[in-house]
């Protein structure tokens, strides 16, 4: 069952250009040049119940314009979207109250009043029970660990601590679908990871259907198996994480560990280095042939450690977008 149905969608915006100094302030005055930015430009896809769908794609590619489509806070220019069977563009009730969105550089705790305000005030607004209130915050004291701030003031909190509170107002009301617009950045490894074991576990709890958007492939690769990569507005994949790492890349990485020093010369024959210092190497090899150079490093070198890994994720983006 699709919970999100895209067809067609293009969002265009209208801009003006102003070329800089008080000459050109003051022709702006009687005449501004105007030309049309394509954000999105006709883009079609399908999201089931449950799907946890990675949306992917450098700075400007049209991630943000499509979720902002998708909640009702942009119009289409062309194209039609279902969500839910409602047309977010209509914006409502009964809609908004099946999703909730997230963004990581957006704020919606009120800053000077403790999170567990906010919290409150959406719990009028979407008229949730004391007991299912109770029982909901309960869930994400738990799991989120923060029994200890949501007494305190927001604009005391640190980037982490109020990234927790935010999926607490978003999640609140237990929607339907979830958009995720960089949850993460910003934050450390710590903060980073105690987000995405919450994400993974809410999904597979609740069989909440999510859209996440990241510029952290780690964040990608460790809770998407699907992706769609979009690029200057057009989607350029759409299918598991692994095929396209497979689509994309033809090479193997291999990490050897020796126990004396290897003479670099003598590591060249293999592959490409990558990195080295006295005792270890890592090379780049051809897919087709990685099996066979590891066997051969083994039987002739003073191996004592091996790992084979593919190329990390954030460079089989780098060369999608390098045959865009």
């Amino acid at each position: 069952m699709s919970y999100i149905f895209v067809s067609h969608l293009s969002r265009y915006f209208q801009v003006f250009d102003k070329k800089p100094g008080l000459s050109a302030s003051v022709k702006s005055i009687f005449y501004r040049p105007e030309r049309t930015v394509k954000a999105v430009e006709d883009i079609s896809f399908e999201i089931k119940k449950g799907e946890l769908v990675g949306f992917i794609g450098p700075n400007g590619a049209g991630k943000t314009t499509t979720l902002k489509c998708l909640s009702g806070l942009l119009y289409p220019t062309t194209g039609n979207i279902n969500v839910l069977g409602f047309s977010p563009a209509d914006r409502k009730s009964e809609y908004l109250k099946q999703i909730g969105f997230v963004m990581g550089q957006k704020n919606q705790l009120w800053w000077d009043l403790p999170p567990q305000e906010t919290f409150l005030l959406n719990k009028a607004i979407y008229e949730i029970s004391d007991s299912d209130y109770k029982k909901r915050l309960d869930f994400f004291i738990d799991n989120l660990d923060i029994a200890k701030i949501i007494q305190v003031q927001t604009k005391k909190l640190s980037l982490g601590q109020r990234m927790k509170c935010e999926f607490v107002a978003a999640l609140l009301h237990q929607p339907k679908i979830v958009f995720l617009d960089e949850p993460t950045i910003g934050l450390d490894v710590v903060a980073s990871l105690k987000i995405r074991e919450f994400i993974r576990k809410y999904n597979q709890e609740f069989k909440v259907t999510v859209i996440l958007t990241s510029h952290n492939m780690t964040d990608v690769s460790d809770l998407c198996h699907r992706v769609i990569l979009i690029d200057k507005g057009q989607i350029r994949f759409d299918g598991q994480l692994t095929e396209l790492t497979s689509q994309f890349t033809q090479e193997k990485i291999l990490k050897f560990s020796f126990f004396k020093n290897v003479p670099q010369k003598i590591i060249q024959k293999y592959g490409e280095i990558v990195e080295h210092n006295l005792i270890s190497y890592t090379i780049k090899v051809p897919k087709k042939k990685y099996l066979q150079v590891a066997s051969s490093i083994l039987s002739t070198l003073p191996v004592i450690d091996l790992n084979i890994e593919d190329i990390p994720i954030e460079d089989v983006i780098r060369q999608v977008y390098s045959h865009r």
